[in-house]
């Protein structure tokens, strides 16, 4: 009788079985009767053993129930099997379940974070000591050679006696190997399911292995090696009966009986566990009874931050990049220690409350220097990556360029007078307005009616088209003409590696940590179809006025000695502050504003931000600062009157004083010119150097000495 006829088979009894396609040999000699006949008589085997009115359910004999039961559990079995090998892939047994502890390097190879759990390299049993063994045997899992997964007997002794655990070691593999911690009835079937899949596929030696390899031990340390390190600063394969009790102790609750901070909780457990040690055989009374607790030799390692701002802002990107396996591992990040240095002096000028970010990039992309606040201890939040503000004039870059590539000239002129008519009427800084002005005097003077007129010509849609060029991701308001004074929120991070795609002209940039390795000619020319460049026309167009904002505009603050460029912002109510710019090989970004949000008391972006700018840049550029001479050459005048480049008026100069003699003389330096004061024969004089030439002045009084104070009674 084929299966089939088996599985459909009805309750009349005298059906005759159809040909099965063959005949049985032995049937032609007699020894046994013909299957269907052999099937015909346990039917009415069956039959007979059931009693009158009890033979079927719902209808059908119990057999047929009994068989499809049988089949469908099968089934089910085998769909589990498969979900198991997708779900819960036997090689995450061999990875460590919490992620090694990561260590990142400066540019120079200075460490500047470590993150992570501390994961050695896994064990082997067959090279452990017997103790070793045994001692998590007898406490963890008596029976564990002798059970398939799940021990009964081993849940109703720690039921009822309190030793041991009632899940095998097996399920434990299970649990923090393939599930979450949660407590469910669910959770529970899945381990028990996966306990009997890793028997089945695994030896006996190599989920204990694996156990001992990822369990955890406390103070951040997972598995046995490390945590033998750890404690005892001996490597597993040397750890003595009295160490590889403590460490047996530890699995159950591992933070509250880590020995560091709770030796007297993990002296008491490890009795425990050599009273286990006897019961199962592995000791004698008078062995366990000289075991004493044993000293521990911790040796702390050499000190990092578990995070800062720039750590962790590359953790994630560090984390996709590590190789996953056992044992610490460290990547060198792009950060720059001596320009990181420079940032945290010139960002610590900001006074009261208010906080301050800054990013600095190279053209590429590479970050090389990351302050997200005031003090990381007091609060983590990364206001150069996390931080949504409203970047103000900063963002007329998008608009201006959206101009120039529409075919527009930074020549052109735009009307600058006060908006009469509308909701919505924006006003200048200082109502300083004029019939007309040019776009680029509009971008260096940041107009505000401009930028809108501006917007309106071009279209938001454009602007914002080019703001994603250029990267920004962040939600942009189509249609509301506050967009051209930078209403909409982005991080700093974002708006610097904008403006990084302009000092490039490839963008959009995609701001990293980590260098990119050499890329093979496919793959760079797979990029160069995912990326975009302005003609050079546009381009030369945008960096004249960014460099006008600089050197006449509203950035005269953050004037250098080589070529700048760069764009101030204010938002609204002097809420944020900013300074976005880049010069040599450097792209940097400058935010000042108030985690609530509120005013910031006059700070706009060309006072504060613009001379953390410049200190940054002067500090950090150096003698690289001034570029290289080109080769002279031939060429023909090109006419026209010479025109100044990048050179600050005296009003942008910064002020400085210092001492000449010990006589009292000084020179100071500032807007208007440089004065040397001093004294000829009592006499104060000051000697000016400024456009007018050299004047002689009387100089100040000083003030008159009081009077000395009575000596103490």
């Amino acid at each position: 009788m084929a299966l089939r006829d088996l599985w459909g088979r009805s309750r009349t009894g005298d059906e005759t079985a159809p040909q099965a396609g063959y005949f049985a040999l032995h049937g032609a000699y007699g020894d046994a009767p013909p299957v269907a006949d052999r099937f015909e008589d346990w039917d009415r085997r069956l039959d007979q053993a059931e009693p009158a009115g009890r033979s079927t359910w719902l209808g059908r004999r119990k057999r047929w129930w009994i068989i499809r039961g049988v089949a469908a559990l099968v089934g089910v079995f085998f769909l589990i099997v498969a979900w198991l090998a997708v779900t819960a892939p036997l090689s995450k047994s061999l990875e460590p379940i919490a992620p090694p502890q990561l260590t990142l390097l400066a540019s120079d190879g200075t460490p500047i974070a470590r993150n992570g759990a501390v994961i050695d390299a896994p064990v082997a049993v067959e090279k452990l000591p017997d103790h070793v063994v045994e001692a998590f045997l007898a406490i963890e899992d008596r029976r564990f050679y002798d059970h398939w997964g799940i021990d009964p007997r081993g849940i109703a002794r720690a039921l009822f006696t309190g030793v041991g655990g009632g899940s095998t070691i097996t399920q434990q593999l299970a649990k923090f190997t393939f599930l979450t911690p949660e407590q469910t009835i669910t959770r529970k079937a899945r381990e028990m399911l996966i306990a009997f899949w890793l028997e089945a596929w695994l030896s006996k030696d190599d989920i204990l292995g694996r156990y001992l390899s990822n369990a955890y031990f406390g103070d951040n340390v997972y598995g046995l090696r490390a945590a033998s390190l750890h404690y005892f600063y001996r490597q597993p394969e040397r750890l003595k009966p009295d160490q590889a009790a403590m460490l047996a102790g530890l699995v159950q609750a591992p933070s509250r009986f880590a020995p560091t901070r709770h030796y007297d909780r993990a002296a008491k457990r490890m009795e425990m566990v050599k009273n286990a040690m006897v019961d199962a055989g592995f000791l004698t009374p008078a062995e366990a009874k000289a075991m004493r607790p044993p000293r521990l030799d911790v040796r702390p390692a050499p000190s990092l931050p578990t995070g800062t701002y720039f750590a962790d802002w590359a953790l994630p990107e560090g984390r996709r990049l590590a190789e996953a396996g056992y044992g610490g591992q460290t990547l060198t990040t792009t950060l720059d220690s001596r320009l990181q240095a420079i940032a945290r002096r010139v960002t610590a000028r900001v006074p009261g409350k208010a906080q301050v970010a800054l990013v600095a990039m190279r053209p590429n992309g590479e970050v090389v220097a990351m302050i997200g606040g005031k003090d990381y201890a007091k609060s983590p939040f990364n206001r150069a990556t996390q931080a949504r503000r409203q970047p103000g004039s900063t963002f007329k870059l998008f608009v201006w360029l959206a101009a120039l590539r529409e075919g527009m000239d930074p020549q052109d002129r735009i009307d600058n007078r006060p908006f009469e008519t509308g909701s919505y009427r924006p006003k200048n800084a200082g109502g300083r307005y004029s019939d007309s002005i040019t776009l680029e005097d509009a971008f260096a003077r940041s107009s505000n009616v401009a930028a809108v007129r501006l917007l309106q010509t071009v279209g938001s849609e454009k602007v914002i088209a080019t703001a994603r060029d250029l990267g920004v991701t962040s939600p942009l308001a189509q249609g509301d003409p506050s967009l051209a004074l930078g209403t909409s929120t982005m991080t700093l991070l974002e708006l610097t590696a904008a403006y990084a795609g302009v000092a490039a002209n490839d963008f959009p940039v995609r701001p990293r940590a980590f260098a990119e390795p050499e890329k093979g000619w496919l793959a760079r020319a797979w990029d160069w179809t995912r990326h975009e460049r302005l003609s050079g026309r546009t381009h030369g167009q945008i960096e004249q006025m960014l460099r006008a904002a600089i050197n006449r505009g509203t950035g005269r603050a953050a004037v250098l000695s080589v070529p700048n460029y760069g764009k101030t912002g204010t938002s609204q109510d002097y809420r944020d502050a900013l300074f976005v710019g880049y010069a040599g090989d450097l792209v940097v970004g400058v935010w000042i504003g108030n985690d609530d949000n509120s005013p910031l008391g006059g700070i706009s972006g060309g006072s504060l931000p613009a001379r953390i700018w410049r200190d940054f840049m002067v500090q950090a550029l150096g003698r690289g600062a001034n570029r290289p001479a080109p080769a002279p050459d031939v060429r023909e005048d090109p006419g026209g009157p010479v025109e100044p480049m990048d050179v600050p008026g005296p009003a942008a100069l910064p002020n400085a004083e210092f001492p000449l003699d010990e006589r009292g003389s000084r020179v100071r330096i500032g807007g208007d010119g440089v004065t040397v004061s001093t004294d000829v024969e009592g006499v104060p004089v000051d000697v000016r150097f400024g456009r007018e030439g050299v004047r002689l002045e009387p100089g100040p009084q000083p003030p008159a000495s009081p009077p000395p104070s009575a000596p103490p009674q």
